[in-house]
C-alpha cells in the first residue's frame, strides 16, 4: 500500500548530508532556537538564570533578536504586547524556580486577554527530578503545578529529542483560538549537553481553525434576521481574530447598535452611526442592551466589566460567539457558539436576512446623548480634558497601553482608539505593572510607529527599571505617568466604603529626575500643557517620560442627582 504524501517525506540528498553532518559545537539550547526559527519566530523576550544558561548561549549562534528586561515580569509583559501586534506567539526565556513564578502574573494576564506567548522555562538537572537528589539552587517540589492553573497549556521535556515536538506543540496551541500563554520546561542538563541531533530547520505547527456548527449559525442567523431591537456586543475576541470589518459589515446588514467591551476597544467605529462606543460602565447603556429582544455577543464571556459589575440581565434571547469553551454561557443563558469569531461572523454574514430599521440611529443618538448629559453633570471637566488632550497628542495608528489607573478607567469607556488592536489594557487580570514594559514590546514589534504607555505613579514603581530596558534598545515609548501621590483608584474606593483610605498613600521619588538619570528625557507638565508636551515627546525618537500631577476622579455610573 503506497500513499500519496510518501514523497513529501522523503528528504532531498542535500538535507540527508546536512543531516548526517551536523555542525560541531550544539547543545540542547541549540536544538531550543533552531525550533523557534523554523516556527517563524524571530524575537525573543526573557531574562537569563542559571539553569536556563544553555538556551542563552545558543542565542549567540542564531538570527533570533533578544530583548532582555530587568525583571521576568516584564519581560512576559512585553512578550504578551509582541504577541498582540504581531499575531505571533511571543517566546519568553526563563529560568527555574524565582525567575520562573515571577512571570506568573504578566502569563495570567496573557491568559485574560488571550495573547498568544510561549514561555520556555529550564528546570534543575534531571538527576533531582522525581524523588531524586533535593538541595538544587531555584527548586521547586512541581514546577508544572505552579503554571497549570494560569497558563493555557503545560509542555514537558525530559530529553533533547523532544524539544522540536514539544515546543512545536506548544506553539500551536498558543496560537489556536482562544491564543493564549503557554509554558514549556526543558532541565538545565538537556539544556547544555552536547547535541548530534540535525538541525532543525522546518516545524509545522499550523494552529487548527476553530470553525462554527452550521447549525447553530442558522438558527443565529433566523434570530437576528427577524429581531426588532438586535444589538451587538463586541468584545476582546472580535480583535485577536482580525474580525473588525466582518463585523461592521454584519451590524450594518442588520441595522443593530454595537458596543465594544474594554477588551474590544477599536472592534467598531467610534463615530458610526451605529457605534454606542464603549459606555459599558454605564446604566442608560445596560438598559438599552437589556432592552434588545436579540443581543448578539461575540468574542466576550460578559465578565465583570462588560457586565456592568454583573448588574446587566438580558431580557432578550442571547447568542454568545466564543473561542474559550469555559467561558460560553458561564454568565449567561445563550445560544452558545463554539468558533473563532471571524469564522462565525462570516457564517453569519452569509446567512441572515438584511433588516430595514429607521429607528436604529436615532436610538444610539439618544443614547449618548443621555451618557453625555449623566458626565457632565458630574462636574469632571478635568478628567474629560486630560483624556482629549492624550487623545489629540496621540498619532491615529499609534498603539497605547494603559496600566490599572483612573484614566485607563476612564479610557475604557470614553477613548477613541480609533482601530482595532491600538488600545491595550491589563483589564483582563487587573494587575499592576503591565503599561510601560507592554508598551516596551509593541515597540519591539514595529518601530515604525511610535508607543503611548499610561501609569499612574503607584503602578509605575513596578516598571521603573524598565526605564534601563528602553534606553539600551532605544525604544519609541512615551511614558505618561499621572502622579496623584498613591494609588489612587484604591484611595477613592476605601473612601467611599469607609469614609477614609489606609494604606494608599506613597512617597515616591522625582520620576523627571529618575528618568533623567537612565538617560531618558523627562518632562513635567500640567493639564493646560499636556497635549503639547505628550505630542512633542511622542514625535522625538526614542523614549521619554511626561509626567502629570493630578488627582483625578472616577465618574459614576449613574446619575447622583
Amino acid at each position: 500500500m503506497t500513499h500519496d504524501h510518501d514523497l513529501e517525506l522523503r528528504p532531498t540528498a542535500a538535507q540527508i548530508t546536512a543531516a548526517l553532518n551536523p555542525p560541531p559545537g550544539r547543545n540542547g539550547g541549540d536544538v531550543v532556537v533552531e525550533t523557534l526559527a523554523g516556527l517563524g519566530a524571530t524575537t525573543v523576550f526573557g531574562l537569563p538564570g542559571q539553569h536556563a544558561l544553555g538556551m542563552f548561549d545558543a542565542l549567540r549562534r542564531s538570527d533570533l533578536r533578544y530583548i532582555g528586561l530587568r525583571v521576568e515580569n516584564n519581560a512576559g509583559f512585553a512578550a504578551d504586547a509582541y504577541g498582540r501586534i504581531t499575531g505571533e506567539a511571543a517566546p519568553l526565556l526563563l529560568s527555574t524556580g524565582p525567575g520562573a513564578l515571577t512571570s506568573l502574573a504578566a502569563l495570567q494576564e496573557a491568559r485574560a486577554a488571550s495573547a498568544p506567548v510561549l514561555a520556555i522555562s529550564s528546570q534543575i538537572p534531571t538527576a533531582g527530578l522525581g524523588g531524586g537528589r533535593h538541595g538544587y539552587l531555584h527548586e521547586l517540589p512541581d514546577q508544572p503545578a505552579s503554571f497549570r492553573g494560569v497558563v493555557k497549556s503545560v509542555h514537558t521535556v525530559r530529553a533533547q529529542s523532544q524539544i522540536p515536538s514539544a515546543i512545536a506543540e506548544a506553539w500551536k496551541s498558543a496560537l489556536t483560538a482562544p491564543h493564549g500563554p503557554v509554558w514549556v520546561e526543558i532541565p538545565q542538563d538537556v539544556l547544555l549537553a552536547e547535541t548530534r541531533l540535525p538541525v532543525v530547520t522546518a516545524v509545522d505547527a499550523t494552529p487548527e481553525d476553530l470553525i462554527p456548527r452550521p447549525e447553530l449559525t442558522a438558527v443565529a442567523a433566523d434570530l437576528l434576521s427577524r429581531a426588532v431591537r438586535p444589538a451587538i456586543i463586541a468584545g476582546g475576541g472580535v480583535v485577536r481574530a482580525d474580525a473588525s470589518k466582518k463585523l461592521r459589515q454584519l451590524a450594518e446588514k442588520l441595522r443593530a447598535p454595537v458596543v465594544t467591551t474594554p477588551g474590544g476597544k477599536g472592534a467598531f467605529p467610534w463615530n458610526h452611526p451605529l457605534s454606542l462606543q464603549s459606555w459599558l460602565e454605564d446604566r442608560h447603556t445596560t438598559d438599552f442592551l437589556e432592552d434588545a429582544d436579540v443581543l448578539l455577543v461575540v468574542g466576550s464571556g460578559l465578565g465583570e466589566l462588560s457586565s456592568n459589575y454583573h448588574t446587566f440581565a438580558p431580557r432578550g434571547r442571547v447568542v454568545q460567539i466564543e473561542a474559550d469553551l469555559g467561558k460560553l454561557e458561564s454568565n449567561h443563558p445563550a445560544l452558545g457558539i463554539h468558533a473563532d469569531a471571524w469564522h462565525a461572523v462570516q457564517a453569519l454574514l452569509e446567512t441572515v436576512t438584511e433588516r430595514a430599521d429607521a429607528t436604529a440611529e436615532g436610538r444610539v443618538a439618544e443614547l449618548l446623548g443621555r451618557v453625555r448629559e449623566r458626565i457632565d453633570s458630574q462636574e469632571l471637566t478635568l478628567e474629560q480634558g486630560v483624556l482629549e488632550s492624550v487623545r489629540r497628542a496621540l498619532p491615529a495608528d499609534s498603539p497605547s497601553f494603559w496600566d490599572m489607573t483612573i484614566l485607563a478607567y476612564w479610557a475604557w469607556s470614553a477613548f477613541d482608539a480609533k482601530g482595532p488592536n491600538q488600545l491595550h489594557s491589563a483589564q483582563g487580570a487587573g494587575g499592576l505593572g503591565y503599561g510601560f514594559p507592554a508598551a516596551l514590546g509593541a515597540a519591539v514589534a514595529d518601530p515604525t510607529r511610535p508607543v503611548l504607555a499610561v501609569s499612574g505613579d503607584g503602578g509605575a514603581l513596578y516598571s521603573i527599571a524598565e526605564l534601563a530596558t528602553a534606553k539600551q534598545y532605544d525604544l519609541n515609548v512615551t511614558w505618561l505617568i499621572v502622579d496623584d501621590g498613591g494609588y489612587g483608584i484604591l484611595r477613592e474606593y476605601m473612601t467611599d466604603a469607609f469614609g477614609e483610605a489606609t494604606a494608599t498613600e506613597l512617597t515616591r521619588p522625582d520620576y523627571v529626575a529618575l528618568a533623567e538619570s537612565f538617560g531618558v528625557p523627562g518632562v513635567r507638565t500640567s493639564p493646560e500643557a499636556l497635549e503639547s508636551d505628550l505630542a512633542k515627546a511622542l514625535a522625538e525618537p526614542g523614549p521619554s517620560v511626561v509626567v502629570l500631577p493630578a488627582v483625578l476622579r472616577m465618574f459614576a455610573a449613574t446619575h447622583l442627582g
